[in-house]
């Protein structure tokens, strides 16, 4: 049933289109031509993002729960009935979850000879192997806590955020114990490999390792039965900061990130085959709200399974895309010496980041060089960005690293990263306090024969080798002066925590975005009236800014023609008489994550074309940092329009976002396969 906010136009609810999301991830694990390890973590996925949903836009929704009718009025929604249909809608795709991994890809695993087994289905030889396992490396890392009646005064212990525990039951003539056990997959994998017998694997989860030796556990007490339910609590993850501190601002976030793992429990998602009387005690000591009760399978935090174990070898996952080169772009010289002659992009991950790290390499060491200036949002584990810039000020360049400390969930790392990068001689601005800094832009500044000049990197996806084997995104290299010079006011801006407006050529966050991206859909609707061809072609991760969407339906209704290409959630209802006949929205769900920002404007023929930091939601739009950016070089133009008609074919991967959110795979019947990502790398690939 489509959940439509009532407005003086159709949209769809946020968060039920996000829902509808995560089923496409869970589509890919259904697709039987995903080989068997991929599915398994596309499974791990799915999990990853609803324990996300829940620590995020769940527990903001539940902020809402007791505010008056006024304000239900103006949000267009109930909070309460929502949260009951986004549990109806979890709670039916939990249980295709559970299909999925218990009767088809276990079974599957099996017919190649790959065992899942749990405590009971132990030999006597792989018994006694678990049991040494367990007893020499698991057992002293446990500690049960033995709980209390039902009315008892003292308090549950504090269920970690997101960490697996057993709620064991003992039972003896009768009479019940309980006790709580945290799984430790910190510090063991969850995964053990059993010793192979005859060509046939065998692997065994910590979980059921813990299960088969309770006895080693509770040996002191008398009972006649002893049994393990996992249990995993999810709590609210939003972080309440003060937004007038900025003196002390590290202090209060560090503050709040302590308390992030106690905030007010979300979902408590349990093993649906554990006892009625153990879920009340439950529910009774937590106290808990019925709503936050989500029945699961035997195993929670699926997201481990991204690291199962291949035992099976290559043919289980998608083989390598070995990455390409950039066409005339040559490692082997100065990046410098190149970027002078021409523009040039990298597509991610399809061609290699190495050539960013080049860049900033290159600008450590020339002597030519006299300041960096970047901004950083998410950086991988071991990260060679971080590297080069300490090595750019040990070698004496002025290095000013903007550092959003915001950024959801690397919060911790990024205050890592700051005390790194200070202690290396680098001028860390830990951003503006009420506006995440989500830009990715570097400047470059150079002193050559003619003065200064300055060579840029802009960018879609973050500064981030790890990420960038795995997300699609576009890298600019440029040292247009249209664009360096925009960029150096906007570092500049950003040193005196000032927003400019005005740019020649980027388009910016907060104050430019909106405004200039209304005067290009108004651009279009002109063209149409002058009888020329207007039309939009739109690729995001996410559209739900109400004012944007009103303003796409205007658009349509004045004859504009526009494709939406929209990863994850979809607020527009494209498909309806009167405001969307001439939109279509499709979402690309494929071995990579698409994470590439593209606007094409038709402009009478003449198209103007944006890479861009930004999704067109509220927060990119009005409350973040953002930089869009012109591609100028008419052969990038050409290379970008190709990916994305690429894309606008796919009908093995794409799907259709329409009234029904049924997620219909696009061209389902068709004889002629097009898959985006696999075309994409053959004609990058082509042309290098």
């Amino acid at each position: 049933m489509l959940t439509v906010v009532k407005r003086k136009f159709p949209l769809i609810n946020r968060e039920i289109s996000w829902l509808y999301f995560n089923e496409r991830v869970l589509q890919e694990a259904a697709d039987k031509t995903v080989p068997l390890m991929e599915r398994l973590r596309f499974l791990a996925i799915f999990s990853s993002n609803l324990d996300e949903f829940y620590r995020v836009r769940v527990a903001t929704l539940n902020r809402l729960v007791d505010i008056n009718n006024k304000t239900k009025t103006m949000l267009g929604f109930n909070p309460k009935k929502l949260l009951n249909e986004i549990k109806n809608i979890v709670v039916k795709l939990e249980k295709r979850f559970d299909y999925l991994y218990e009767q088809e890809i276990i079974k599957e695993l099996e017919a190649r000879k790959i065992f899942i087994i749990n405590e009971h289905q132990l030999n006597v030889a792989r018994g006694a192997y678990v049991r040494g396992f367990f007893r020499q490396q698991v057992l002293p890392t446990l500690v049960p806590i033995m709980l209390e009646g039902d009315d008892s005064a003292k308090p549950f212990p504090e269920l970690k955020d997101r960490h697996i525990y057993f709620i064991v039951k003992l039972t003896f003539r009768k009479k019940v114990k309980y006790a709580l056990i945290e799984i430790p997959t910190s510090i063991f994998s969850r995964f053990l490999i059993l010793p192979e017998n005859k060509e046939l694997k065998f692997i065994i989860l910590l979980d059921d390792i813990i299960r088969y030796c309770l006895d080693d556990l509770f040996f002191i007490f008398e009972y006649d039965t002893v049994e393990a339910y996992s249990i995993q609590l999810t709590r609210d993850a939003e972080l309440d900061i003060d937004a007038n501190v900025s003196e002390k601002f590290v202090d209060a976030l560090m503050h709040s990130l302590q308390r992030r793992d106690k905030g007010r429990p979300m979902r408590l998602l349990y093993d649906s085959d554990i006892p009625l009387d153990t879920l009340n005690y439950l529910v009774s000591r937590m106290q808990l709200d019925q709503e936050a009760l989500i029945p699961g399978g035997r195993y929670h935090n699926f997201k481990d399974f991204v690291d199962f174990p291949n035992v099976g070898g290559e043919p289980l996952e998608y083989p390598p895309m070995t990455q390409l080169r950039v066409n005339n772009l040559d490692l082997s010289r100065s990046i410098f010496s190149q970027m002078a002659q021409r523009d040039y992009l990298v597509s991610l991950p399809y061609q290699s980041f190495d050539y960013i790290v080049h860049f900033l390499r290159e600008a450590a060491i020339d002597p030519k060089v006299k300041e960096i200036n970047i901004c950083l949002y998410r950086l991988a584990e071991n990260s060679s960005v971080i590297n080069a810039l300490i090595n750019a000020a040990q070698n004496g360049k002025t290095v000013n690293c903007l550092l959003e400390l915001k950024a959801r969930f690397d919060e911790e790392a990024n205050i890592y990263w700051r005390n790194r990068l200070e202690e290396g001689g680098v001028n860390v601005n830990i951003g503006v306090v009420q506006y995440k800094v989500h830009a990715k832009v570097c400047l470059v500044t150079r002193r050559e024969k003619r003065g200064l000049v300055y060579y840029a990197n802009l960018a879609t996806g973050n500064f981030n080798e790890k990420t960038a084997k795995h997300y699609c995104d576009h890298s600019l290299f440029t040292i247009d002066p249209l664009i360096t010079k925009d960029l150096k006011h906007l570092f500049k801006g950003l040193e005196k925590q000032v927003f400019y407006n005005g740019y020649k050529s980027i388009i910016t966050s907060p104050l430019g975005t909106r405004q200039r991206l209304y005067q290009l859909i108004a651009n279009e609707i002109e063209m149409t009236r002058l009888g020329k061809k207007g039309y939009l072609i739109l690729k995001m991760n996410s559209l739900s800014d109400e004012e944007m969407i009103e303003k796409l339906y205007e658009a349509n209704n004045a004859g504009v023609t526009i494709q939406l290409i929209i990863r994850g959630m979809c607020c527009l209802v494209p498909g309806q008489e009167g405001f969307s006949e001439r939109i279509t929205v499709r979402s690309i769900v494929d071995r990579y994550l698409e994470h590439a920002r593209v606007w094409i404007f038709g402009n009478g023929g003449d198209e103007l074309m944006y890479l861009s930091s930004a999704d067109l939601m509220t927060r990119n739009i009005d409350r973040r940092v953002e930089v869009a950016f012109p591609i100028l070089d008419a052969r990038i133009r050409k290379e970008i329009r190709d990916i994305i008609d690429i894309q606008l074919r796919d009908n093995t991967k794409a799907r259709e976002i329409n009234q029904l959110n049924n997620n219909r795979y696009i061209g389902a019947k068709s004889k002629i396969r097009h898959r985006a990502q696999e075309d994409i790398y053959n004609y990058l690939k082509y042309k290098s």
